[in-house]
């Protein structure tokens, strides 16, 4: 049979909580990690390819402005031994001397050149005056060289400023294996023999230029010569289709080809330099980022697993407790209900014990509400009796003294209960500018009956803004305050309307009375002084219909002083009733 009770061990329920429980879990650790893992590894991927490549055509760059620099200084060295008047001369002398003491002279003399612009330029090694068609082709040199020295046999690099440029290829020092660039420049001297300079840079240069340490991984350098024609590998062993397309390709500085990076770096004086690097060393930050992203996921998922389960475990018995209280207080709601010792389920019980007490007090009060719902429909009708009555007394009043043929009475009575039927009546709370004039004109006019007509009262008011909607008794708390406060010898009232802008309208009430200072504007707005005015509503009033129904596009203004009498103006937007929601 199968049951739907809660708490029975072969509920279906334990078994769809567990399963749940296990599901969301695994969905909300897993589903954060994939969006940060796909989110973050588009840009990881996007910052360490530009940075790595940043750094790989920096270093690349820096490198060649290196051997650039390099080569300035071979071809400033030797237009110093081939362009020197001195020099030039002195080897046109050497080669002519036929006296041998006179020869040694001219001898030490050229090496002592040889040796100080040796010495003022460290980047360069290996120095020689050679003639290539003699049976002993160097005639001066400040290291020795080889027996096989021939310049014919050195692989072209360049030719750059009337100069011819070597290299890389190994030294001809005697001793020496470096590899090194050189260059040969011919001496314009007197004879039928070619007189050159040949300068080689210093033994360690090209180790210094070319250091991996710069890249921070494994990247071989390509040197490819003037003519394109030939290829240098400066270090390590390259496929010959990047060797090959190193010397073809040009243009782009950077480029994918077979598994490797071309970063390419074409100098002025004609030769190209690359860098290549295998694409699995260029993206082995990002693999290491990507493995430890998946270590992530499963250990992430692991600990979802073990989180679901311990969670399953602690919440299971007491849960099966709480559905036991429930049902129970379905079925008996005076029952006390039992708590489980665990704070977070005892709170959900305390919280239904609230519930129950409150249902209990609510019923109460229901039954309260009845028992007076009777004598407030009574005070209803007393609220609408009453003001009826009044009127219809004041009415007799009114014809009384009419036939009595007292005009007075008869005037006061009758505004009196235009007054009242103004105040007191059913119409709309929102109603024209011109059925608020005339009410304020006949509150006004009581007023006056009541001071002995000891002040004046005027209203100045532009016919194009009288069918303009406000909110009721906007105006009568104003004009009633400068009766208070404004009301003097000689006293006046004014309330000029007036339209103001484009589509607003300004409401001013002024009295010539004695005027406020702070305090008393203060007191004024406060929420007490309706308290304190008679038939009047108050400032109080009035601050809460501009704020109910124009909010923040009104504009209030006081501006009095003590006997300088008081001003007060009202900006509010033209409405007509249809834009209210009265």
């Amino acid at each position: 049979m199968r049951r739907k009770k809660i708490g029975k061990s072969h509920a279906p329920a334990v078994k769809s909580l567990r399963t749940t429980l296990v599901i969301y879990l695994l969905i909300g650790t897993l589903l954060p990690l994939l969006i940060v893992g796909i989110v973050s590894y588009t840009s990881i991927y996007s910052i360490l390819s530009g940075k790595i490549g940043s750094g790989i055509s920096a270093s690349l760059r820096q490198e060649a402005l290196s051997l650039e620099n390099a080569i300035d200084n071979l071809d400033f060295a030797s237009k110093q031994f081939a362009l020197d008047g001195q020099i030039v001369e002195e080897m046109n002398s050497f080669l002519q001397e036929k006296q041998i003491y006179r020869k040694s002279q001219i001898m030490n003399s050229i090496n002592q050149k040889i040796n100080l612009v040796n010495f003022t330029n460290p980047y360069i090694g290996l120095t020689a005056y050679i003639m290539p068609g003699s049976k002993d082709p160097v005639l001066f040199t400040n290291m020795s060289t080889r027996q096989s020295f021939d310049v014919s046999t050195l692989p072209s690099f360049m030719r750059y400023n009337g100069a011819d440029y070597f290299g890389p290829h190994s030294t001809m020092y005697a001793v020496g294996d470096n590899v090194v660039f050189s260059e040969q420049r011919i001496v314009r001297v007197n004879g039928r023999d070619e007189l050159y300079i040949y300068l080689e840079t210093n033994y360690s240069l090209l180790r210094k230029i070319f250091n991996q340490e710069a890249y921070g991984m494994k990247v071989n350098h390509l040197l490819v010569n003037q003519s394109g024609t030939l290829t240098h590998k400066i270090d390590g062993e390259v496929p010959g289709k990047i060797v090959k397309a190193a010397g073809t390709r040009g243009g782009e500085g950077h480029e994918v080809l077979d598994g490797y990076h071309l970063f390419r770096y074409e100098s002025p004086q004609g030769w190209k330099l690359v860098a290549v690097v295998k694409k699995s060393v260029f993206n082995s930050e990002i693999y290491t980022w990507f493995y430890k992203m998946i270590l992530l996921a499963l250990l992430t998922l692991l600990f979802a697993g073990v989180l679901a389960w311990l969670i399953w475990k602690k919440i299971y018995g007491p849960l099966r407790k709480v559905n036991v209280e429930i049902i129970r207080m379905a079925e008996n709601v005076t029952a006390p209900v039992a708590f489980t010792n665990v704070e977070e389920f005892d709170f959900v019980l305390s919280n239904f014990q609230q519930m129950k007490d409150q249902v209990n007090e609510l019923i109460q009060a229901v039954a309260r509400n009845e028992k007076q719902k009777s004598q407030f429909e009574i005070e209803k009708l007393l609220s609408q009796i009453n003001p009826h009555f009044l009127h219809n007394t004041l009415n007799t009043v009114q014809w009384l003294a009419r036939l009595n043929g007292q005009k007075e009475i008869d005037k006061l009575v009758t505004l009196l209960v235009k007054v009242l039927h103004y105040n007191l009546g059913k119409q709309s709370i929102i109603v024209t500018i011109g059925e608020e004039i005339e009410a304020i004109r006949n509150y006004m006019e009581l007023q006056r009956i009541r001071y002995d007509y000891e002040f004046e009262f005027n209203v100045q008011a532009e016919d194009n803004v009288l069918a303009a909607a406000v909110p009721r008794f906007l105006l009568q708390p104003l004009v009633e305050n400068s009766i208070y406060h404004g009301l003097s010898d000689n006293g006046r009232v004014d309330v000029i309307i007036k339209a103001h802008g484009g589509n607003e309208v300004q409401l001013c009430v002024k009295d010539n009375g004695a005027g406020m200072n702070d305090a008393q504007i203060e007191e004024l707005l406060s929420d007490d002084s309706a308290k304190k005015r008679g038939l009047g509503i108050g400032f109080a009033y009035v601050m809460r219909m501009l704020r109910t129904y124009y909010d923040g596009q009104m504009e209030l203004q006081i501006k009095s002083g003590e006997g300088e009498g008081t001003t007060i103006s009202i900006i509010i937007p033209r409405k007509s009733k249809e834009d209210f929601d009265d």
